[in-house]
């Protein structure tokens, strides 16, 4: 139970100073501000591309028919392997476009950094989407898209994982980077730990740290105040919801067990009371 190295008040400071590990593989983005723009993001990319698709709600979908690409809204969830579950109805027409050829892409963005739209940190991830059914993966896909229990058991719906095989990050004006497959996937150990512990952690975090999440949600201008709740939580970061609102809050380096996630919630529980 990930309980046991979490009981200490989430208030107090952390006994542990060294940072996290960082992200499996990736290159590092240059740092520093461009002249005239906006200061560039200098996390390594492949973890960049990771916090954009964690914390996306939104996104397009590419596919084709008969060589002829087709766009559409769609809303991803990303799994703790990093890859991508989309809910889909197969009377939707890019369903059917994907039953013909499942070759896909997926972009997400986050927000701009300035009033130019192109300093917009997003990623573009190619891939095959595949039909799952995993009830596990739905019900996380569920805990970022609770609005999606009205029709996820209709007929006509289904769980379609992408797993990408290469993509593009886009950190902003004249900032990209191609990507490999390995650098959407988190370190499997680290993934594989956080996932055994999670629902020891989020029960704890419930239970006994309502408040604590409460000023964090409230430290980062999530919305209104109220009964936050942990809902997911992983190697790069966890959610937050009250009521059908989910949001996304990201550690500040990827975690690789319990007591990486404690350091992380007292730092920001630190953050949000001044402490």
């Amino acid at each position: 139970m990930a309980s046991a190295p979490m009981d200490e008040n989430l208030a107090e400071p952390s006994s542990n100073g060294a940072e996290a590990g960082g992200p499996a593989s990736g290159g590092e983005a240059s740092g520093g501000q461009k002249p005239g723009g906006p200061a560039a993001d200098d996390r390594p990319t492949a973890w960049q591309a990771r916090c954009l698709l964690r914390a996306a709600r939104a996104g397009t979908l590419a596919t084709s028919a008969k060589g002829q690409p087709y766009a559409s809204l769609v809303t991803p969830a990303c799994m703790p392997d990093g890859s991508l579950l989309l809910l889909l109805s197969r009377l939707a027409e890019h369903t059917r476009h994907l039953l013909a050829d499942p070759r896909c892409s997926v972009l997400v963005s986050g927000a701009p950094v300035s009033e130019n739209p192109q300093t917009t940190p997003r990623v573009t991830v190619t891939g095959a989407a595949e039909v799952v059914h995993d009830k596990a993966l739905k019900s996380r896909y569920l805990a970022v898209h609770p609005y999606a229990t009205l029709y996820a058991d209709f007929g006509d719906f289904s769980t379609w994982r992408i797993v990408p095989a290469a993509g593009i990050l886009v950190g902003g004006f004249a900032r990209a980077f191609r990507l490999k497959a390995a650098d959407f996937v988190p370190d499997p150990a680290a993934a594989a730990a956080i996932l055994a512990e999670e629902k020891g952690i989020i029960a704890h975090c419930n239970q006994d740290h309502a408040d604590a999440l409460a000023a964090i949600a409230g430290q980062a201008g999530a919305g209104p105040m109220g009964d936050w709740r942990m809902v997911t939580v992983d190697v790069d970061g966890f959610d937050l919801a009250l009521g059908a609102l989910v949001v996304r809050h990201a550690w500040s380096a990827p975690v690789t067990n319990a007591m990486d996630v404690r350091r992380e919630l007292v730092q920001l529980v630190q953050q949000a009371r001044g402490l």
